[in-house]
């Protein structure tokens, strides 16, 4: 399948067959290559979508080169990072990659829903009949547009709505519901050939709201309703999971290099010093005592370099603004969405910015929530430095597998992994719904 058209689509895998899978979380601030082993285990009520248990291999970490605001601007310096980041998982991991799970983040990430209604003649519902009004919904086209996800929401039977398994049922006319996540081709087809460049195969393509949510929600969350806002280094995007499936994702190009960049040129400092000093001081809460407390730093002037001291209380007049916009844009969006703040939504923050202190209580203030800060669960093997929530996304990439059954595509072959062959498209939908429902 060419990378022009569409990224290609992944083999769901097999619940009783171990696998190594190889994922790369290309971001902004850094690029992640994660090695991992999956095993099989039984099913948990936490993590009920969990068919594996992931074991870390290998990891490599390098600082993101030729990407801004998710998208690829400069393919050799992107291609470099790339490189660098997977040949220090693979000599961790004694394993050579030959093809990835990648996130994508840019190309302005949407939402749509169609729907689809076909005649069943009034006796039980079959797989072929799921299997067509599933086509149905997907026949819908846009232009300039790559699908990244298309996400069966529900059934109705006649004047029955919300049916979750219409198999079975009788009636004359069955309709089903798909959420269509999608992305600008031109983003993905360049993200695409700079891995192809590293001579690396892509398996899949996934959009990292939805990565962020399958490996930071816990089972209760994805079905009463929860936001998932990942903050990371050039983008924000957000995801909202409701009855277990991603019903809405969103992304813009704020994020925590705009902070970063307000302190270089608030406090007239390097960049280099501006982050470390977000990093170590950061916050986007006052306190009485920030004025009496200062802190160093190195100005540049016409005269050279020259070491001073300033309030605390200055570096947040200059953090709490960037971090109110960053927050009003994501209730502003969920709002025209259709999800308006009310005190009882549930709100998760993953990203490498959502650790700047003090913004759980400003997203609880302007998002009018529960907010909890999101770490990736269920996986064994990381290290310490990795497992706070700016390594969400890339352990989603390696749960992805194990749900990817639940949409509405026909695999092409896989390099990585396989099924038997009898284990067909209507199988897998069938598996979906007994596994899911």
């Amino acid at each position: 399948m060419s990378t022009a058209t569409m990224p290609p689509r992944m083999r769901p895998l097999s619940s009783r067959r171990s696998a190594i899978l190889s994922v790369l979380d290309v971001g902004t601030s850094k690029i992640v290559c994660l090695i991992a082993r999956l095993q099989p285990i039984e099913p948990s009520e936490m993590l009920r979508g969990r068919t594996h248990r992931c074991r870390i291999l290998g990891i490599g970490h390098q600082r993101s080169r030729g990407i801004k605001s998710g998208t690829v601007v400069d393919m050799e310096a992107a291609e470099g990072a790339i490189r660098l980041a997977v040949d220090a998982a693979e000599r961790m991991a004694g394993v050579q990659v030959q093809s990835v799970i990648v996130n994508n983040t840019g190309g302005r990430l949407s939402s749509q829903f169609f729907d689809a209604k076909i005649a069943v003649g009034g006796h039980a519902v079959s797989d072929s009949e799921v299997h067509r009004v599933l086509e149905a919904c997907h026949a819908h086209t846009v232009p300039g547009r790559i699908v990244l996800h298309s996400l069966p929401t529900g059934f109705s039977l006649g004047s029955a709505s919300d049916i979750r398994d219409p198999r079975g049922l009788i009636g004359d006319e069955l309709g089903a519901a798909m959420h269509v996540l999608s992305c600008d081709s031109g983003a993905a087809s360049n993200l695409m050939l700079a891995i192809e460049r590293c001579h690396l195969s892509i398996e899949a393509m996934v959009a990292t709201p939805y990565a962020s949510g399958l490996s930071a929600l816990v089972d209760d969350e994805a079905e009463l309703g929860t936001a998932i806002i990942d903050i990371g280094g050039g983008t924000t995007s957000v995801g909202v999971f409701a009855g277990g499936n991603l019903t809405h994702a969103d992304a813009f190009s704020v994020g925590g290099r705009h902070v970063t960049s307000d302190l270089a040129r608030g406090l007239n400092i390097p960049l280099a010093d501006a982050e470390r000093l977000k990093t170590l001081h950061g916050t986007c809460l006052s306190a009485a005592s920030d004025d009496r407390e200062t802190i160093a730093v190195t100005q540049v002037g016409e005269d050279g370099d020259h070491a001073t001291h300033l309030p605390k209380s200055q570096l947040t007049r200059i953090i709490k603004p960037r971090v109110e916009e960053i927050l009003e844009l994501v209730r502003d969006r969920l709002q025209s969405a259709g999800f308006p703040a009310h005190s009882g939504r549930r709100i998760v923050l993953t990203g490498g910015a959502s650790q700047l202190a003090g913004l759980s209580d400003a997203a609880k203030r302007i998002l009018s929530g529960q907010v909890r800060i999101g770490r990736p669960l269920g996986i064994q093997g990381l290290p310490e430095s990795a497992k706070g929530p700016a390594f969400s996304a890339a352990v989603g990439l390696l749960v992805y597998p194990q749900v990817s059954g639940i949409e509405h595509f026909r695999p092409v072959g896989s390099k990585m992994l396989r099924e038997p062959t009898n284990d067909n498209y209507m199988a897998r939908v069938g598996r979906w719904l007994k596994d899911s429902f």
